[in-house]
């Protein structure tokens, strides 16, 4: 039966795959990693996976020792099966037990499948029955395969010219605006953890109402540094509809205006792209369309001096009926990355409202304006004759690096690409996440006298705001980088466009509310209708504010030194369980802070290796144990309550007067779950599902009240921003607010600035005593400013943001009590 899917896609299974991965990091992270190859389990399954780890050898393997859930699976099934939570690797048999004991402590399921062999044949036998279904020298494999020749006849297409009314400009606007491909992403965006690792330095969200307006994703490479990776995609569908080459093209020229806003280390030359083709091949004309494709995107590349060293692709996007056929739109979705100098530094679309701070407009595409392919187009149900194209390679070059040279002098305070709806959506975007101000451009300069032409063509360019106007223009000239300066802006709501004397105004906040409109209908089929219209209502209505109160964001300040490696004698540690994911940030914000912290895995506790008799502080971390099987935490909360050595030494550590803990997320959950904040209740607390019935991701305001919390208490007054990531974070405390310590509270109580429905707004929870805290927001996801999905412009230096100082409160408190 047909469904809407209401999670984002994923691998089958999540947590499989990340149980695998903290075995494998076990041992890439041990003073000698005994991996001599390791090789993951996509296309092709176990005969590309396996084969490919011993070509230089041979190998055999036994298929009997491979794990299959259906015994009636054939040898070819089970040999081409695609499981993609499984990793192949190779390693001497001595290292063999060490890496069983990981992966047991790990839940990792392991299985010992087979030896090199030295003799470069290679097979698949099955020592039960004897039955080889692969026995071949490797060369047969890894040779060389005779070449593919294909014929196909080219099509050249011919479609209708756009035909509009420039009188009708602001319904066309309006119509483009509410387009799926140029509106708002919210209701995609919402529902997908953007803060997970705690190294997420940029995404989606952009400004005080935290709009999904960024086009480029960073992630840094470590906790300690501010150096980092970039992400950005592009793609250009419907413009390869009307001419194939030039959509490859614009989809390399998308990614790379989308990935420019963050300080790349060495400009242009640290990209690298993957391409994604999907395509109706074998069909009259497609094969030659992508070949044209391919070429002009390698053709591309290459005179932009970037490769493409990988991709995937899907070759045959062709749905037949019994009386019909339909025809996915050829297309290559390109993934740009590359490494980042400094998270701080990357350009958001947030314009600001300086009316002394000039607008820029750099043309990427040096050529005629033009509609075909655009969202301009598909908002008129054609797709025009003539799409964009780009002039010189030379001048795209010229123009990325001496934008990248801006950013990493701090001289851009602003910036967005041109790309889906337009110059006109570029520039109603960056007024979009403030609700003040506008601008007032003049477009003449761009010298194209048709408005509907130079506000809805999509040809490759930027729009920047200046910091210091002279010293950038003056930049962008000795460059040779052509650029018009098309305005200011201005305390009023509106983008006035003038274009060779005509004037038009733009009434920003009525088109934002149409831009957002198409999300919330969206959203709708996703959520409960009167919680999605509650969002569509009040989107624009929670900026965050913050209030530090004295805090000075100077790590000495605190008593952190930045560059310890040291052991403090402050013992505490993470407790996980499979399935969480949020161990290493909190980890790492408890070392910062001053701790000497321990990895703890229900696996240690359950066996009896660990006791937390050495340990003054635990913090049960967030995720998702278990896979949220039978509802959060309640898998993780059985491990304590039926395994007695893991029950004993909780309780033993909860009897102890010189103890603290935490529970974040999912860790509230079970700390929830096992009454271990008011074991005194009649009836304890409970952690529902979320108002709204699905997964939230938001950065959200909260407020710390006067409370009695060791981590929290002396943070009272302040008004911060923090990350929450929960489909079960609903507080239901059954007695009145005064039976309950509440540190932190949403700051409103609508959704979604309250995400989840809490009662009393509650974001956190702490015992009589104030030595025991629980919360669902992420804390240790927000204690450095980059964490911030909006963090004050003035204070960007700071070297901590005000959630550590939650971690050197329990510092100082366990210091107090083992002195």
């Amino acid at each position: 039966e047909n469904h809407i899917e209401l999670n984002a896609v994923q691998r089958a299974n999540p947590e499989m795959q990340k149980r695998v991965y903290n075995a494998i990091r076990a041992l890439s992270e041990a003073d000698e990693n005994p991996i001599i190859s390791i090789h993951d389990h996509g296309a092709g399954g176990h005969l590309n996976c396996l084969s490919e780890l011993v070509e230089s050898t041979g190998g055999k393997i036994d298929t009997a020792k491979l794990p299959v859930g259906d015994p009636t699976l054939s040898q070819k099934e089970i040999i081409g099966n695609e499981s993609q939570e499984r990793m192949g690797l190779v390693m001497k048999q001595e290292h063999v037990e060490l890496l069983t004991k990981i992966a047991e402590r790990e839940r990792a399921p392991i299985y010992n499948i087979g030896e090199a062999t030295g003799d470069m044949q290679f097979t698949f036998e099955n020592s039960k029955t004897g039955e080889k279904a692969i026995d071949w020298q490797l060369g047969y494999m890894f040779g060389n395969p005779p070449k593919t020749v294909l014929e196909d006849t080219t099509v050249i297409p011919d479609f209708e010219e756009l035909e509009y009314n420039v009188e009708n400009i602001q319904a066309l606007v309006e119509n483009v605006l509410q387009l799926e491909s140029v509106a708002c992403k919210d209701w995609l965006t919402n529902k997908v953890d953007r803060s997970v690792t705690g190294r997420i330095a940029k995404q989606q969200g952009a400004g005080k109402l935290h709009l999904p307006l960024n086009n480029v994703g960073v992630i840094t490479l470590d906790y300690h540094g501010i150096a980092g990776l970039a992400t950005s995609i592009g793609h250009a569908p419907v413009a390869g509809l009307v001419d194939a080459p030039k959509g490859s093209v614009l989809s390399i020229a998308e990614s790379l205006t989308n990935i420019i806003w963050a300080p790349l280390s060495d400009h242009l030359k640290s990209v690298s792209l993957s391409a994604n083709w999907m395509w109706p091949t074998k069909n009259p004309g497609e094969n030659a369309r992508i070949y044209e494709a391919v070429k002009a995107a390698s053709d591309f590349a290459c005179a932009l001096g970037i490769n493409i060293p990988t991709g995937k692709d899907s070759m045959s996007m062709t749905q037949k009926y019994k009386d019909d056929v339909v025809y996915a739109p050829g297309t290559v979705i390109i993934s740009a990355s590359g490494e980042v100098s400094d998270c701080r530094k990357v350009v958001e679309p947030v314009l600001v409202n300086d009316e002394s701070k000039e607008i820029l407009f750099i043309d990427f595409s040096c050529s005629e304006r033009a509609l075909g392919g655009s969202a301009f187009a598909q908002s008129v149900n054609k797709l025009g004759k003539t799409a964009p194209g780009i002039a010189s390679t030379e001048k795209f070059v010229n123009a990325f690096n001496a934008v990248q040279k801006l950013i990493e002098q701090g001289l851009i305070l602003a910036g967005h690409d041109i790309a889906s709806g337009g110059l006109i959506t570029t520039l109603l975007e960056m007024c979009f996440s403030s609700n003040k101000g506008g601008m007032k451009v003049d477009l003449t300069g761009i010298g194209e006298q048709d408005l509907v032409k130079v506000l809805f063509s999509e040809n490759p360019g930027i729009i920047i705001q200046c910091s210091d106007n002279d010293e950038i223009k003056t930049q962008l000239k000795n460059a040779g980088v052509d650029f018009v300066s098309i305005g200011f802006p201005v305390p009023y709501r509106k983008v006035r466009v003038v274009n060779f004397g005509s004037e038009t105004d733009f009434d920003i906040d009525s088109l934002r509310d149409l831009w957002f409109k198409t999300s919330y209908l969206l959203e709708r089929k996703q959520t409960k209708p009167e919680l999605a219209l509650e969002r569509f209502k009040n989107y624009k209505r929670f900026e965050l504010q913050y209030d530090f109160k004295n805090f000075t964001g100077k790590a000495a300040d605190l008593g952190i030194n930045l560059n310890r490696r040291k052991p403090t004698g402050i013992k505490a540690a993470i407790i996980r369980e499979k399935g969480v994911n949020g161990d290493r940030e909190m980890a790492y914000a408890m070392y910062l802070a001053g701790m000497d912290v321990k990895d703890v895995h229900m696996t240690d506790l359950i066996a009896g290796r660990e006791t937390l008799e050495e340990l003054n502080m635990i913090v049960f971390v967030g995720g998702f144990s278990n896979s949220d099987v039978l509802g959060s935490a309640k898998g993780w909360a059985g491990a304590f309550k039926y395994n007695e050595k893991a029950r004993i030494a909780l309780e033993k550590f909860y009897r102890r007067e010189d103890t603290l803990s935490l529970g974040v997320c999912n860790g509230c959950q079970v700390m929830v779950e096992l009454g271990l904040v008011y074991p005194e209740h009649s009836i304890q607390p409970k952690m529902l599902h979320n108002e709204s019935g699905k997964f939230e991701s938001a950065f959200v305001n909260v407020d710390i009240l006067e409370n009695n919390s060791v981590m929290l208490g002396n943070m009272s007054g302040m008004k911060l921003g923090i990350w929450v990531a929960h489909g079960e974070g609903k507080f239901y405390l059954p007695f009145n607010e005064q039976q309950y310590i509440i540190p932190m509270k949403y700051c409103h109580d609508e959704y979604p600035a309250n995400p989840n429905g809490s009662h009393y707004s509650a974001a956190s929870l702490c015992s009589e005593d104030g030595r025991h805290l629980v919360m669902m927001p992420h804390l240790e996801r927000a204690f450095k400013p980059w964490h911030w999905a909006y963090y004050p412009a003035e204070r960007k230096i700071d070297e901590v943001a005000p959630w550590i100082q939650a971690f050197v409160n329990a510092r100082n408190w366990i210091a107090e009590k083992i002195n």
